[in-house]
């Protein structure tokens, strides 16, 4: 079954805390995509940060994107630990 992404975080360790149309909360590694293409970009973090929900998935304003299938399929289920970790700002990655 397809889920569109309604949220997303930022988190260290350049990983994403989303919500999808369920309202399941999962976590998905970016790291795996680093040195392919446009998203080697996302390792600076001020681009990684820029991230937002385009439509039903995801985009960083350097144009880098993911299916929301993929975004799924390749994340994990939030714990309640992680989720108040995303509900934190104090949490999300900053500049280093």
């Amino acid at each position: 079954m397809y889920h569109g992404v309604k949220d997303v975080k930022p988190l260290s360790g350049f990983k994403l805390f989303l919500i999808f149309d369920n309202n399941e909360k999962r976590i998905f590694d970016v790291n795996p995509y680093f040195g392919t293409g446009i998203f080697s970009e996302l390792e600076d973090v001020s681009i990684f940060n820029s991230v937002s929900v385009k439509f039903d998935s995801i985009e960083w304003v350097n144009g880098a994107d993911l299916d929301p299938e993929v975004l799924y399929r390749d994340s994990l289920l939030a714990d309640t630990e992680s989720s108040s970790v995303a509900e934190n700002p104090s949490y999300y990655k900053t500049e280093e």
